[in-house]
């Protein structure tokens, strides 16, 4: 049985809040077998039934990330006009993708359709199929993060164009595309709050007892 001592318990801490959503990255190419290896400590995650729903797309093809980009634009042009006065001028001035810059792309799935662990633990709650995806996501986000690595969830993003884009089954779920890369600069603090978006708030705030 492995244990872990009060020293690791800490480091493991400082992990978690040195985890950033980055939007900023370097353009210095990732090892080749980053990303591989990220991939394989992600399918190390729990899942519902150990139905392993995740799928992941490598996006390499440069028109693809073209479309994946033109996209974005799209989109958040669509949601900045969702926002008015201050807000949306403070909308305006956020990065929220480093699609441009990051060297490594990968898009996420779920796949609803899959036999795989054969129903298990679905019946009631099938949304537990997506959330055993983001559980491996979050996985892989450590595992960057004690590499150096930064990844980014860009989540304005058209599903169905995404779908044609990459031209995946219809069963696959989008949950996520995510950049990787190397980041610009290292934080202990939310982008977001230091744009003064919103500020992390105390976990008090979300607790409830019974």
């Amino acid at each position: 049985m492995v244990e872990f001592d009060d020293i690791f318990r800490q480091q493991l801490r400082e992990l978690f809040v040195w985890r950033r959503d980055v939007r900023r990255f370097r353009t210095d190419p990732l090892p080749n077998d980053a990303v591989d290896r990220l991939i394989e400590t992600a399918c190390l995650s729990p899942s519902v039934g150990l139905s392993q729903p995740w799928r992941f797309v490598i996006v390499d093809h440069p028109a693809r990330r073209r479309a994946v980009v033109d996209d974005f634009i799209s989109c958040n042009a669509d949601a900045l006009n969702a926002y008015a006065g201050e807000r949306a001028t403070r909308y305006a001035t956020l990065k929220l993708s480093g699609l441009e810059q990051a060297p490594g792309h990968l898009a996420v799935f779920a796949d609803k359709e899959s036999d795989i662990g054969h129903g298990l633990g679905r019946a009631t709650m099938p949304e537990t199929t997506e959330y055993s995806v983001v559980a491996a996501i979050t996985a892989m986000w450590l595992a960057a993060r004690a590499e150096g690595i930064g990844l980014g969830w860009v989540s304005i993003l058209n599903p169905d164009r995404i779908h044609a884009i990459l031209e995946v089954p219809q069963s696959w779920k989008f949950i996520a595309y995510l950049c990787i890369g190397y980041p610009e600069a290292e934080c202990d603090r939310p982008e977001l709050e230091q744009a003064k978006w919103e500020h992390r708030r105390s976990a008090t705030e979300f607790t409830l007892r019974r």
